[in-house]
């Protein structure tokens, strides 16, 4: 396809000599999960001494950083990311990744109106096609707005990169300065463990839920994709998919033939999708498939955008609810564990979508050194942050039940929380309930 918007002369160099462009105080960006560079990576980090205070954005690691791994201190390199994984939620607790908070859909927009501009951005993409574009693979997201703001363009090519298609789905050589070679290394997965017992009651009590010609979103997490699971042996067809994230879970549904995206209003007959992360299989499932959109997060994650999709399905996993619906899905009292993600934004575009649901669930109780502790909870843990807000929030799910808290009281609300917790845990969150007037006395 024709292409006008740059003019640059891509050039290809080695990982070291694009290392050596970097500066101390430079903003650099490495992108997200799979598009993240590997040997410009430890190439930057054969620098380390060189340099100080260089300033990297990120988001979902999949693979140890050599420029953490060679900086413990954190005394030449910041961290900063867009949503944590594993090891970033590592590294924040070693005091050297730092969380920038977002609704992930907005990222574009902070890009190109409020972050620092960006001196060299870095990303693994597949080989240029022979259109002159170097495909990101399933991990569009912001890509494009890293491009626009970099003053410096580098690639690192992988052809083990899923090619997928999608508006903005990749980088045209004219916008590109350098070219390196990547290593050829397998691409991360993210392990799918299968549903728990709880995972599955979840899945089920939600799949009843859903009917046919809904448009599903679906989180990270096993209880999301339980609930995938369960429509696969449901009765539930036409499904679309309009998410974020594009899970395992998803994958199965389409190959059982469950979703054509026939009733979407928006990419019909399409999974559109921001990001992939999963199995090998769910690469190979994507790769030059037109039944799959990729785009960047301003087409799958704004609320005005969602809702008009009828039928808008949004199922997220959290951490804790409070007796009036708040939830906290992103840190454990002032550790940070993930991100708001597009949790908020899917909430609230389901909602506002016709006959749409949201859906947060978690299982009732959790264990920690031995204690096992309610996640319904009269009061959050100082520190946590409320992902979705006690006004927003639609259907609470737990093995135990569910409860549709839009136009609740207070006191309602209580009620219904009390009833998805634990048994071994309702006397205690009725008996505080009373205490701090949530429920009156006499209210039946």
């Amino acid at each position: 396809m024709p292409h006008a918007a740059g003019s640059k002369q891509a050039r290809t160099i080695t990982a070291g000599d694009a290392a050596a462009l970097v500066r101390s105080g430079d903003w650099i960006d490495y992108g997200v999960a799979l598009c993240q560079p590997d040997v410009f990576d430890l190439a930057l980090a054969a620098r380390t001494s060189e340099l100080r205070n260089v300033k990297i954005r990120s988001c979902l690691s999949m693979r140890p950083r050599a420029v953490l791994e060679a900086d413990p201190e954190g005394e030449h390199f910041f961290w900063f990311s867009w949503h944590f994984s594993g090891y970033d939620r590592r590294k924040h607790d070693a005091g050297i990744s730092h969380y920038i908070p977002v609704n992930l859909g907005e990222i574009p927009d902070y890009y190109r109106r409020f972050c620092d501009p960006i001196d060299i951005a870095v990303l693994k993409t597949g080989p240029m096609d022979r259109d002159g574009y170097f495909n990101f693979g399933p991990t569009n997201l912001w890509h494009g707005a890293v491009v626009e703001r970099a003053k410096i363009v580098i690639v690192e090519i992988d052809a083990s990169m899923p090619y997928v298609y999608g508006e903005g789905a990749g980088v045209h050589v004219g916008d590109v300065d350098y070219v390196i070679d990547g290593d050829g290394a397998k691409l991360p997965e993210l392990p799918n463990p299968p549903p728990s017992e709880i995972d599955r009651a979840v899945g089920r009590r939600i799949a009843e839920e859903i009917a046919d010609g809904d448009c599903l979103q679906i989180g990270i997490g096993g209880m999301p994709n339980a609930v995938c699971a369960s429509l696969r042996e449901s009765g539930a067809r036409n499904l679309g998919v309009h998410t974020e994230m594009l899970t395992d879970g998803i994958i199965e549904l389409y190959k059982a033939g469950r979703i054509t995206g026939a009733e979407k209003t928006i990419d019909p007959g399409r999974i559109t999708y921001s990001f992939a992360l999963g199995s090998q299989g769910l690469y190979d499932t994507v790769d030059r498939n037109r039944d799959f959109n990729c785009c960047p997060v301003e087409h799958t994650n704004p609320p005005h955008i969602v809702m008009r999709n009828p039928g808008m399905v949004a199922i997220n996993n959290t951490t804790q609810i409070d007796l009036q619906g708040q939830a906290a899905s992103e840190s454990d009292g002032h550790r940070h564990i993930s991100g708001t993600g597009g949790q908020l934004q899917f909430v609230r575009g389901a909602y506002a979508s016709e006959g749409g649901k949201a859906f947060i669930c978690l299982s009732s109780v959790y264990e920690r050194h031995g204690i096992r502790k309610s996640r319904i909870v009269l009061d959050l843990t100082p520190g946590n942050i409320v992902t979705v807000p006690r006004s927003d929030m639609m259907y609470v799910v737990t093995e135990y039940g569910m409860a549709n808290l839009k136009g609740k009281s207070v006191a309602d609300r209580a009620r219904a929380m009390i009833g998805l917790a634990h048994p071994d845990f309702r006397e205690e969150l009725e008996r505080q309930a009373h205490a701090h007037r949530l429920i009156p006395r006499g209210y039946f």
